[in-house]
Parts: C-alpha cells; structure tokens; sequence
C-alpha cells in the first residue's frame, strides 16, 4: 500500500515500540497514512539512532523486541497506519562482541563463511584486518589488555582469539591473531576495510553476494510478507557495489509489495534513474526546492557580500562557494580518505602491471594523482552504469592531465577513467576498482560537502542542508512548478521531506534564518550592535549569531553543542581528530557571553520584529511540502513549530505537546490527503496558478486534481515593504471553494479572488472543492475505511 503521509519516530531505548504505541491515538488524529520508524534491527546497546546494526535476524530487544514490534503494529492498523520502517544494508557496527558476523571473522581469518560479509583487503593488511580501536600506540596499550577465556580483552572491548592461541605470551599472541589492534589514528592511512565514509566504527557489508543478502534480509521479508511492514526507508544506497541490483534483488525479496524510497542525495539538476524500482528518494530534492521558495536571490546575495566583508575568509576557506568545496574536497581525499584512495592505487597497479603491456610502466604516484583528481571533479554522489560517462568526463580528464608537469605521465588518467568506467575488462580486479571508485565517490561527496564546505561557507546558513546549494539558495516559482510538473509526472509517489534526523538545522529553524534574505541591512545592524561581544573569528560569530536568532532563544546547553559541532566541522582552526583546546573554549566563552549570553537580547529583539515573516516562511513551507507531489514525511513534532539544530539535538524523543497554528494547517492538509487518496496520488495532477496584479510574484499557488488549491505567501517582509497586496489577485478554476482551515470560508472560481481576502486570515490557503469536515467526522471515516 503506498501512503499518503508518514510520520517519522525516533525510536530509541528512551521511546520503545511500547511509548511509539501510546502515541499511535494522538498521530493518527493528524491524518497520516503510516508511522514510519528509524531502524529497528539489533544494534550496539545504547545506540539512540539504531544505525549501528549488529544482527540482522532479530528486532532490537531493548526496543521490545520482535514482539513489541508486532504489537505496534497492530496499534497502528487498529488506528488505520500502516508501518514504514528504516532499512539500512550498506554497513553494520563494527563491534566483534555485538557483531557475531565479525566476530566469526576475526576468529576464524579469510576461511571463514562470514568472511564474504565485509570488503577486506586482506593483502594489504598483511593477511590481517586493521582495528584501529587503541587509544594509543599498542606498546603503550598493553598493560590494559589481558586474554582469558578464548577472549582479547581491551578496556571493555573483547576481541575473538584464533583457536591455538590462548596460552600465547602477550606480545606473541597479538601477533598470532588475524587482527592488528592499533592506534586509532592509523584508520586514515591503514585501514583495509570499507567503511561507511570515514567512520571506522561502521563497517561495510557486501548485500550483491546473494548469500549475505538473504542472510541479511530474512527478517524483514519475513516482516513485509507477514503485513507488520508495508514500506522501507532504504539508507545511504550509494554505499552499496550495484545499488539498482541491489534494489531489484530487495523488489522481487518483498514480492514487489514494499513502498520503497532511497535516501538517495541529488545535486543540481541531476534525475534519479529511471530503471531503479523504487517510488522516488527519501525527499531532500524536495526540500531544496521548497526551502528555495522563500530565499530571496538579490538578499541573499548581499548576505554574501556582507559575509565575505566581515568574517574575511580566504576564497577557497569560506569566501566562495565553489572554490571553498573544492578545496575541502582535496582535503577530504587526500586525509581521511586515505586508506580508500590507497585501496584504488593499489588495485590500478595490479591491473597495469597484469598481462597487457599496453597498461604497464605506470608509477603509482601518477595512479594516486589520478585518481584523488578525477574524484574530486566528479559532480554528484557518484556515477552509474551507462550514465557514468556523463559524469566522468572527457573534459574532466583534460583538467586532470593539466595538473601533471609531464604530459606522459598524464596518460595515467586515460587508464583511471577507463577503469571507473568499465572499459579495461571484467576482472576481479577491474570490477573492484570501478566499485570502489564509485563508493569512494559518494564518501567524498558527502564529507567534503555536507559535512565541511556546508560549515565552511555560512552567509546563509539555512540553505546549509543535505542536498542543498549553498552558492544558488533561491528557487524561483518557475523553477519550483518545473519541478512538481516532474515529480507527478515520473516519480508521483516519492517521499519528500523538510526536517528530519539528519538535517542540520529543522525546517522551523532554517525558515527563521531564511529571512534573513529579505532584510540583509536588518542583520549588518544586528552585527554592529553585538560587535563589542569578542569571538575567536569572525565565521564562528556569523554562524553562531545566526543559529541563535534560528533557534529563538538563549538555550545554552543546546546552542553551545551547536556552535563547537560546526567549527569542529569546519576544520579550519579545529577538528573531530586535530582539536586545538584553546581555541574550542575560546569558542564556548564566546557564545556563553554573546549568544547565550546578555546580547540575546537585541538578537530577541529582532526575532520579534521578524516574527510575522517568519511566520509566513513557517506556514508556507509547511503547506507546500504537504500538497505538493510526493508523501510526505513529517519528522516527528514538526506538526507544530519545532526548533532543533544538528544531532543529538534533533534526535531526543518523542513528546506530544499543545497544537498550535501550524498544527491546524497541518491537520487541514493531512485530512484532506487522507479523504481524497486520488487527488495526490498517482492519477493525480499538479497544475500551476498564477496570481496578476503589482505583488503577484510574491505568491505561489498550485491546484491538485481540480481539486484541491494550495496558496501561499512568499518573501512576505519583501511584499511589506512593497506595500502589501494592493489590488493583486488569484482567478482560481470555476466553482465553489471552500477554506479547509477555517469552516465558513468560501471562495467563488472563475474570477479574481483579492489576495488581500485570500490571506485575511493567515499567510497561506488550502481550499477544498468540498466543505471541511470536523474532526469526529474525520475520525469516524476513517474508522468506516478500515
């Protein structure tokens, strides 16, 4: 069944299959059509995000179970929701006492049948597996390391000893294992495992061996065909060696019963593959889109100049957007994902060194080069099968050759793009290096941008998010209605969302910042009236001042976290692996004594005066994702304003709390989507409307099916100053419509309705053919559909 609307739990030791069931009464009142869940297979104990699997055979016990599960799932159809659940195949916890898999490997080497699971090259590791678990040099670790009961003990990590070796000396009992404990920091160099980017703790599992798919998804087929999962959430698909075999292979797995989205990132223009058998991505194209609806582009360009005046980044360190992602992508290759570019040298030297003279006399160095170059041009995730070479260009590869001094060593890209591309044959080798050079890709693209460049260059933050494009934040209407146009036509069923557990700042906070567009003078004089307030730099002050005037209020235990995440991020004066103490309290004195600090105040101040602005980014946003094409996601508490910045802090659970005026618009628009299935659904259509009169740009309308009208303000502080509406109006198709938040309101079709009137009320509109029903109504159809 595909949904109509899902909501999104966290579901976590703290908010257990048990607490998701008492609040399955109050999330059906809202109107979706399913609960959807974070993962929900074992993983480490503790973990509050469940994307650390360790046994893909059963439901997390501390969640409640398998049990819990079901039962869960009964609450839900007794209330008319169905489940949609997080699947995550690309990598599992890389933790031998929670991870039996990797325990059976480690004890038993390369013979072992659990050995297929993971990438390792066991070549390069001498016929060892890295584990860079040591938190120091292992001769300064050995005195916390002690072996008892056919177990490696280290702290409160156990490590499997090869049967044999138990009576060992320490020294040679180490040596004698088919792992290498080390040094945590020798995992950018040395590691010889796939990971899931450069997070060692999360190691990579090979779902395209048939094997470890069925092994890996027995249980939640089982699950699917038993009707306890109707939908699957599909993690990172980028990570994965074939992700249309593997989808195929999932597909024919569930009997092709299974609504399925992949959270699949795309950049720019770029279109999801036609051939994937999925219902769309998980949504973060539709939240650029609308996020870009109210970024006003002439604003927001002279946010960037006035950024660039006061934080005075380098070019490529945070003053422009381009370079700033370039340089961080050759920062990301070249360091963290060391190990993985060395894996690829490795394998192109095996190849040119094989038995085609052709290939041979290739230095390494000049492979290496290669490789990191070509890489970093690639301008999406990663490239595909057929479509690759649209993506690794020929004139990709001319750039590269311009990098090397000598135009005959520059011949070593031809054979590094013709390997990424599949041209050199189908060899073991060949197809490890076109794999990997695929994953690799996608890990570069998503360090590089996502998680430095996007906390590098700040001058508006709000378009900071995953899939967004911080150098071209605006989306025109035009712009807009192309895409929707697309979306019904190709990918009607697609999940679209504006917050969720990953998304660095939610929708309520981004749309606070995203005013800032409109009144870039408003945010120089912010500036100027804080400037006595001393920070370590001036892009630490920038971000932190705008997270602040996000979030709304002085929350120190919250902004605080925030704020040393981002410059932790960055890595321009600090880091996760590099930090510099001094300056990271320096960064915490600062933003205890300015943001979370007296100078509040004046960011309160202009909060305030902000606020009926922000007021229309909130309810506009809200609407059009929940009408456009696609179903939507709703993460959970986003039905009413909902203020949270990165993780952990958009991941605490779940609490209901008291409706307010973006609940109402939300359950107007719910209802509506579950009354009229037809109308969003796949048969249904999107047609533009377009407003005349001296504001008409200012608003951004669009009819589904005939039948439904969603009307919205847009850079509403723009259209003030303007001086409002004046005589603008909306001709909306012939009949009678009626206002599907506020009974009694009707509205005549076939001619100019004033949008004076139209917004009298609120900034927003959503008119139904049909008169709204009230609540018991609503309930009680529902009861009477299921």
């Amino acid at each position: 069944m595909t949904p109509n609307s899902t909501y999104r739990l966290q579901i976590q030791p703290d908010f257990p299959f048990s607490a998701a069931g008492e609040a399955v009464p109050y999330i059906a009142s809202l109107g979706v059509s399913h609960l959807h869940l974070s993962p929900v297979l074992e993983a480490v104990p503790g973990s509050t995000h469940g994307y650390d699997v360790t046994d893909h055979s059963r439901v997390r016990e501390e969640l409640g179970g398998e049990e819990g599960l079901r039962a869960l799932a009964a609450t839900a159809r007794a209330h008319g929701l169905g489940l949609v659940v997080d699947l995550v195949p690309n990598h599992m916890a890389a933790v031998p006492r929670h991870n039996r898999a990797l325990w059976e490997v480690l004890r038993e080497g390369p013979a072992s049948p659990y050995a297929r699971w993971f990438d390792i090259d066991w070549e390069a590791g001498g016929g060892k597996v890295l584990l860079p678990v040591l938190a120091g040099r292992v001769g300064d670790e050995l005195a916390d390391m002690r072996a008892e009961g056919g177990t490696l003990r280290y702290g409160e990590q156990e490590f499997p000893l090869r049967p044999g070796t138990e009576g060992l000396a320490l020294p040679e009992l180490l040596d004698a294992q088919w792992y290498r404990l080390s040094w945590w920091r020798l995992a950018r160099t040395e590691l010889n495992y796939r990971r899931f980017f450069t997070i060692s703790d999360l190691i990579g599992v090979r779902v395209e061996d048939p094997g470890v798919f069925e092994a890996t998804h027995a249980k939640v087929v089982e699950l699917v065909r038993d009707g306890v999962i109707e939908g699957l959430r599909i993690d990172h698909p980028d990570g994965l060696a074939d992700p249309e075999a593997y989808l195929r292979q999932l597909d024919r797995a569930t009997g092709g019963a299974c609504w399925t989205v992949v959270e699949k990132i795309l950049t720019g223009e770029e279109r999801l593959p036609a051939r994937w058998p999925v219902a769309g991505t998980t949504g973060y194209d539709a939240l650029r889109h609308v996020d870009g609806l109210f970024v006003d582009e002439a604003g927001a360009a002279e946010l960037a100049e006035q950024y660039r005046r006061f934080a005075n980044p380098a070019g490529d360190r945070g003053g422009h957007w381009e370079a700033t992602a370039r340089r961080a992508a050759y920062k990301v290759v070249t360091h963290a994902l060391a190990s993985e570019v060395a894996f690829l040298t490795r394998t192109a030297a095996r190849i040119c060194d094989g038995t085609d003279p052709a290939l041979r006399d290739h230095a390494p160095w000049a492979l290496r080069a290669a490789i990191r170059e070509l890489l970093i041009r690639v301008p999406v995730y990663r490239p595909y099968g057929t479509g690759a070479e649209d993506i690794l260009t020929e004139e990709a590869a001319r750039e590269v050759k311009a990098t090397f001094t000598v135009p005959e060593e520059a011949a070593a890209v031809d054979v590094v793009r013709d390997l990424a591309l599949g041209r050199l044959g189908e060899g073991p080798d060949h197809t490890a290096f076109r794999v990997r050079f695929a994953q690799t890709s996608s890990a570069l693209r998503a360090k590089s941008v996502e998680d430095t460049a996007f906390y590098r260059y700040t001058p508006l933050i709000s378009a900071n998010e995953v899939g967004g494009d911080p150098g071209r934040p605006a989306v025109s209407p035009d712009r807009f209605h192309a895409y929707c146009e697309r979306l019904a036509r190709d990918w009607p069923a697609t999940g679209t969302v504006l917050s969720t557990h990953d998304t660095k700042r939610s929708a309520d906070v981004r749309a606070r910042i995203a005013v800032l567009s409109e009144c870039p003078q408003r945010w120089a004089k912010l500036l100027d009236d804080v400037a006595a307030t001393p920070a370590p730099d001036g892009q630490v002050a920038w971000t932190a001042w705008q997270t602040a005037l996000g979030l709304g209020y002085p929350y120190a235990d919250r902004l605080a976290p925030a704020v040393l995440k981002a410059v932790r991020e960055a890595g321009l004066h600090t880091s996760w692996t590099e930090p510099d103490p001094a300056y990271e309290r320096a960064v915490l004195d600062f933003v205890d004594a300015g943001p979370s600090g007296p100078p509040q105040y004046t960011v309160s101040l202009l909060a305030r005066d902000l606020e009926p602005y922000v007021r229309a980014n909130t309810l506009g946003a809200a609407l059009v994702h929940l009408t456009m094409p696609g179903v939507p996601d709703l993460y959970q508490e986003t039905e009413r304003v909902y203020l949270a910045l990165v993780d952990p802090d958009n991941r605490r659970p779940f609490q209901e709390g008291p409706p307010d005026e973006k609940t109402a618009v939300t359950r107007a628009a719910l209802w509506l989507r579950r009354r009229s299935p037809e109308v969003f659904g796949a048969s249904g259509t999107y047609l533009p409307l377009a407003a005349s009169g001296p504001a008409a740009a200012h608003c951004v309308a669009f009819c589904r099916s005939g039948e439904v009208i969603t009307a919205v303000t847009r850079l509403s502080l723009r259209l003030a100053e303007g001086g409002g509406w004046g005589d603008t109006s909306l001709t909306l198709p012939e009949g009678r419509w009626f206002d599907a938040v506020d009974a009694g309101r009707e509205f005549p079709g076939g001619e100019p309705v004033p949008l004076v009137d139209l917004f009298a009320a609120r900034p927003v509109a959503l008119l139904s053919r049909r008169p709204v029903q009230d609540e018991a109504v609503r309930e009680e159809a529902v009861r009477d559909e299921d």
